[in-house]
């Protein structure tokens, strides 16, 4: 990617990048950026909105996003580790923030409005809480007890409860499958991590009594295990889920082609752009660009996984252990809810689906891997 003339340090700035990884991800964002563009031409043509309004803005927040990954992957990652909990602190405040000035869509306070940019604190709060564990797990050489993991529960249960009063509960599932993830490579036993998750399935049960969780939270958690039924209340639930397979299924092998299929072109999928754009992919693209697509996602989030196999120390490693599961995660609970087989949740599709704050985030998970993939075999004084 970098040239190197000579053997000083500044000519080996970008030595070791991934070239694997980067490729795969500016590859995906291309992708993204079509299907962001075709999957809501219809909808806004429509509308009587300009068509390419959602593309001109995703190419903004791809350029942004490549820029931020471009900075990070440029400085040492240890730096995170010393303002780790700095940024958890202020991404907390941002949070309680929102709640009181954000701004609010459909009975959901998530958004700060910049200009053009709307800034989700939610996503970023996922990487906060990455580096706030794993600064706090890195610094434990001798292992995890109980009082640790009493301390990182609290630690992840602030923002998660933040979001869930947005109310997001998809982002604070993501957030608590990272914690998991993270917690297992920093060694913890199997049998607390088994604890911990009937302990949340508890919570989940008790928020639900208390009202914590809102109704429609949780028919929506549960009703796409019911998607067959005649009820016109179970099928109002599942409106968008049937959409979105019935746009997947008519792509066929080879798809519809871009800016075809009825589906699309017709905006019968609500939010196509965001939540649902997997569905856009299927049927323009059919099974076999659908499954490329997966494919690639596949590899980048192997090549996050890679950086953290490879990473010179615990902080390194527990940090892309959190960014793959984030990732990783991501791709498959969005992929599996627009085709009926996961709740929806309102997870993006990393990389594809519209979205600034989302688009940073992933962006910014991939340039603080490339960082820990290039210090991999550095000595330090």
């Amino acid at each position: 990617m970098v040239m190197s003339l000579s053997g000083t340090g500044r000519s080996r700035r970008f030595y070791g990048v991934d070239l694997v990884l980067v490729l795969t991800t500016l590859l995906v964002a291309g992708i993204g950026i079509v299907m962001v563009y075709t999957g809501s031409r219809g909808a806004l043509i429509t509308s009587g909105s300009p068509p390419r309004y959602f593309l001109e803005r995703q190419l903004l927040f791809v350029i942004l996003g490549i820029g931020t990954a471009a900075v990070l992957a440029c400085i040492d990652y240890r730096r995170i580790e010393i303002v780790g909990m700095v940024i958890y602190g202020l991404t907390v405040t941002a949070l309680l923030a929102v709640l009181v000035i954000g701004r609010s869509v459909q009975g959901a306070a998530r958004w700060f409005s910049l200009g053009p940019i709307e800034i989700q604190p939610s996503e970023f709060a996922i990487l906060a809480l990455i580096a706030a564990v794993a600064t706090y797990c890195a610094r434990r050489d001798e292992g995890l007890a109980w009082p640790d993991v009493f301390k990182l529960l609290a630690l992840a249960a602030v923002p998660m409860l933040l979001v869930m009063k947005q109310p997001d509960l998809g982002t604070a599932i993501v957030m608590f499958v990272v914690l998991l993830v993270m917690l297992a490579v920093a060694g913890l036993p199997a049998r607390i991590l088994v604890i911990l998750v009937l302990g949340a399935v508890l919570t989940i049960f008790v928020a639900a009594k208390v009202g914590l969780l809102h109704h429609y939270q949780i028919q929506r958690l549960t009703s796409f295990l019911n998607q067959d039924s005649h009820s016109a209340q179970v099928q109002k639930l599942v409106y968008n889920t049937t959409q979105s397979k019935i746009a997947i299924s008519s792509g066929g092998a080879f798809g519809a082609g871009l800016n075809h299929g009825s589906q699309t072109s017709l905006g019968y999928v609500p939010e196509q752009q965001t939540d649902f754009i997997f569905s856009a992919v299927g049927e323009q693209l059919g099974f076999v660009g659908a499954t490329t697509l997966l494919l690639m996602l596949s590899v980048l989030s192997w090549r996050l996984l890679r950086a953290a196999q490879m990473a010179r120390d615990n902080f390194g490693r527990l940090l892309c252990a959190g960014l793959f599961t984030y990732v990783a995660y991501s791709v498959f609970q969005n992929a599996g809810m627009s085709m009926g087989i996961m709740p929806v949740t309102g997870i993006p599709l990393p990389f594809v689906s519209y979205g600034g704050s989302a688009a940073i985030c992933f962006f910014a998970a991939v340039g603080v891997a490339i960082s820990v993939y290039r210090q991999r075999s550095r000595r330090y004084a």
